[in-house]
C-alpha cells in the first residue's frame, strides 16, 4: 500500500509544480517516478529498510529522500508546502480532458471557481465564453469532460483494484482459520473499473478472520463490521468487503457475489424451471413452505453443474449469451496466459522507454514470453524521442546484433508508426518494409470530426506494411474520452486490408474494449495484445489486463495474432504485403 501512496504523493506534486510553470525535466521526473514506484513488487518499505531504494528505476537520492521522510513522518514537506499555495479546484480542474495548466489559471483568477460543480453551471450558462480564447467548441468540450469524470466517480481502475486485491488476500492467508480465499465482484469478472473490492472467504471461525482484516495495516478504517461481513475503507480511499462463509457455501457464494446480476437472475430462474431454489448459500432442492435438501454449493462447478450447466468464465458473466452458449454446449474456450507467446508493443530506451534493447530481451525472456516487438515511437511525437528513419535503421542493426547471440528467444524489429492528420504514415515505405511487425497509432489531432478521423485510420490500414492499429479508440480510462471514430467501419476495414486491432493491455487504456473486440473476432479480424510497456521490469506483466479484456471478449487462442510462433506470425504479415503490394 505505501507504494501506492507513494506514487500517488509524487503525481500530485507534478500536477502542482506543472500549475507553478515549472521545468518540465522535473515534473515529468516525478511522473516517472510515480509509475516506477507504482509497478514494483517489493514492498518500498523492505527496500527504505535494506537501503536500496535507488535501485528503483528513475529515483536518485532527492527521491529517495522524499520516500524516506514520507515512511518516516507520513508526509512529504514539499508537498505539503505546495498544496498550502495552491487552490485545490485547480488540481480538480486539470483531471477535465482539454483543460490545461494555463487555462484552469485563467478560468479560477477571472471567474472565481470553487469547485467542479461551480465551473460546470458556469460553463452550462455560457460563461466560459466571456473569457479570452474560449470558445463555445471549448466550453462544450469541458462540460463533456466534467460530465466523463462524473462517470468515473467513486470507480477504481482494475490496475489499482487487482494488486490491491491480491495483497489483501495474501494478508489474509496469514489467518489460520481461513481456509479458502478469492476476490470476486465485478473485479473477478475483469471489468475495467470496480466500484468496491469484495473478498470472499471460507474460514472455521468468522468472528476471528473478521477481526483479523480489521486489523491489516492497509485499513485506515472500518465502516461497518458485523459477525460474516466487515467493510473497511483503505488508505487510498477504497472500499473493501470481506464476507466470510462456510465451506459448503463457498462456491454458491463465489458465484453470487460475482455476478452479474442480469447473470445470477438467469440462474435462478433456471433452477426454478428446475424446481430448484438458487442463493448464496447453495442449491436446494424445493418443498412446500421452503427449501429442502441442499444439492449443491460447495463449488462453483458443483452449482452450475446442478443446473444442468457446464462451468461459465467469469469474464463472461454478463447475460450476453454466455447461458445460451453454455445450455447447447458452445461456451468457447476463453484465451490465457499459457496461449501467449509474445508482446506485441514495448517502447526501449531508444525513445521514451527505460530499457535498453538488451535488457528488454533478458526481460522478455524471463517473462517466458517467446518474442518482444520493439515499437518505438516514429519521429513525428518528438516529446517520446521519437526515431528518425536513420536512428531507426541503426537500431534494427543493433537488434539484428542482440538475436544472434541469444536462445529461445527473439526481439522483432517494429515502429509504432504516427497516423498524421491526413492519413499518411510518419515514415515512407522503404523504411516499414525492413521491419517484422509495424503498429500505426494516432497521437495528435484527437478532436477531428468522426467522418474524418475514421477516414484518416482507414487510410493508414491500407498501406501494406501497417501489420497493427494499435490503441484503437486513443482512450485514457478516466482521463481521456475516445475520439470519435466509426469502429464498425474501421472493424470493417481491418477485415478487408488484413490488420489486426489492438488489445492494449495498459490498465489505464485496454483499448479495444470488450464489446469492440468480440465484433472485430465475429468479423474475422485478429486481435493484438500488447502491454505498451515503458519499463519491462514493471509493466509486462500488464498482460494479465489485456488478457482479461480479451476473455470478456469472448476471444479464443485463434483469435490472437500473437498466439502464434513468430515464425507463423511473420507468415501473416507477409500475406497482407503481398496482397497489398
Amino acid at each position: 500500500m505505501k507504494n501506492r501512496e507513494i506514487a500517488n504523493l509524487f503525481e500530485e506534486i507534478a500536477d502542482i509544480l506543472e500549475l507553478r510553470g515549472e521545468n518540465r525535466f522535473r515534473i515529468n521526473a516525478y511522473r516517472r517516478s510515480a509509475q516506477a514506484v507504482s509497478g514494483i513488487s517489493r514492498d518500498i518499505e523492505e527496500m527504505a529498510a535494506e537501503g536500496s531504494i535507488e535501485s528503483i528505476p528513475g529515483i536518485g537520492k532527492d527521491l529517495r529522500e522524499k520516500i524516506e521522510e514520507y515512511l518516516r513522518s507520513g508526509e512529504i514537506s514539499l508537498l505539503e508546502r505546495l498544496k498550502n499555495e495552491t487552490p485545490p479546484i485547480l488540481l480538480d480542474m486539470l483531471r477535465i480532458p482539454g483543460i490545461g495548466p494555463k487555462t484552469a489559471l485563467l478560468i479560477h483568477a477571472e471567474l472565481g471557481v470553487g469547485s467542479l460543480e461551480d465551473l460546470k453551471r458556469m460553463a452550462l450558462e455560457h460563461r466560459l465564453q466571456e473569457l479570452p480564447k474560449i470558445k463555445e467548441k471549448t466550453e462544450k468540450n469541458i462540460i463533456r469532460g466534467i460530465e466523463f469524470l462524473e462517470s468515473f466517480k467513486g470507480r477504481t481502475p482494475i490496475g489499482i483494484a487487482l494488486p490491491l486485491a491480491e495483497d489483501i488476500i495474501e494478508s489474509l492467508e496469514g489467518c489460520e482459520e481461513v481456509s479458502r480465499l478469492e476476490y470476486a465482484g465485478s473485479l473477478r469478472r475483469h471489468c475495467e473499473t470496480v466500484g468496491d473490492i469484495d473478498i470472499l472467504a471460507a474460514s472455521s471461525s468468522p468472528e476471528d478472520t473478521i477481526k483479523y482484516f480489521a486489523g491489516l495495516s492497509l485499513v485506515e478504517s472500518v465502516i461497518v463490521s458485523g459477525p460474516t461481513k466487515c467493510s473497511v475503507f483503505t488508505s487510498d480511499g477504497i472500499q473493501v468487503d470481506l464476507r466470510v462463509v462456510e465451506e459448503k457455501s463457498y462456491g454458491a457464494a463465489l458465484n453470487y457475489f460475482t455476478g452479474s446480476k442480469a447473470h445470477n437472475i438467469r440462474l435462478r430462474e433456471i433452477a426454478i424451471e428446475r424446481n430448484l431454489k438458487l442463493n448464496e448459500y447453495g442449491v436446494f432442492e424445493k418443498k412446500d413452505g421452503g427449501s429442502g435438501k441442499r444439492i449443491a454449493g460447495a463449488t462453483e462447478d458443483e452449482v452450475y453443474s446442478a443446473l444442468g450447466l457446464p462451468y461459465i468464465p467469469p469474464e463472461i458473466r454478463e447475460d450476453t449469451g454466455e447461458i445460451e452458449a453454455a445450455l447447447k454446449g458452445g461456451l468457447p474456450e476463453l484465451v490465457s496466459r499459457s496461449d501467449i507467446r509474445g508482446d506485441l508493443h514495448t517502447h526501449s530506451d531508444w525513445s521514451d522507454g527505460n530499457a535498453s534493447l538488451d535488457d528488454l530481451a533478458s526481460a522478455g525472456k524471463r517473462a517466458g514470453l517467446k518474442y518482444i516487438l520493439v515499437s518505438d515511437h516514429s519521429m513525428s511525437l518528438r516529446i517520446a524521442h521519437g526515431l528518425t528513419a536513420k536512428r531507426l535503421i541503426s537500431q534494427i542493426a543493433e537488434i539484428d546484433r542482440i538475436n544472434e547471440k541469444i536462445r529461445g528467444f527473439r526481439l522483432l524489429k517494429g515502429s509504432e508508426v504516427d497516423i498524421l492528420p491526413d492519413g499518411s504514415l510518419d515514415l515512407e515505405d522503404g523504411v516499414l518494409k525492413k521491419l517484422d511487425v509495424v503498429i500505426a497509432a494516432v497521437h495528435s489531432s484527437f478532436k477531428m470530426k468522426r467522418d474524418r478521423m475514421t477516414e484518416r485510420i482507414i487510410s493508414a490500414m491500407k498501406n501494406p506494411f501497417v501489420s497493427v492499429l494499435a490503441h484503437p479508440t486513443g482512450r485514457l480510462l478516466g482521463t481521456r474520452e475516445p475520439y470519435d471514430v466509426d469502429m464498425d467501419a474501421v472493424i470493417a476495414a481491418a477485415a478487408e486490408t488484413e490488420t489486426a486491432l489492438e488489445i492494449n493491455s495498459h490498465p489505464l487504456r485496454l483499448d479495444l474494449d470488450p464489446v469492440h473486440a468480440r465484433k472485430a473476432a465475429a468479423a474475422g479480424v485478429l486481435l493484438s495484445l500488447g502491454t505498451d510497456s515503458h519499463d519491462p521490469s514493471l509493466e509486462l506483466d500488464h498482460l494479465r489486463y489485456g488478457i482479461g479484456t480479451a476473455r470478456r471478449g469472448w476471444l479464443c487462442k485463434e483469435h490472437i495474432l500473437n498466439s502464434r510462433t513468430a515464425a507463423a506470425l511473420k507468415k501473416l504479415i507477409e500475406r497482407k504485403r503481398k496482397r497489398n503490394p
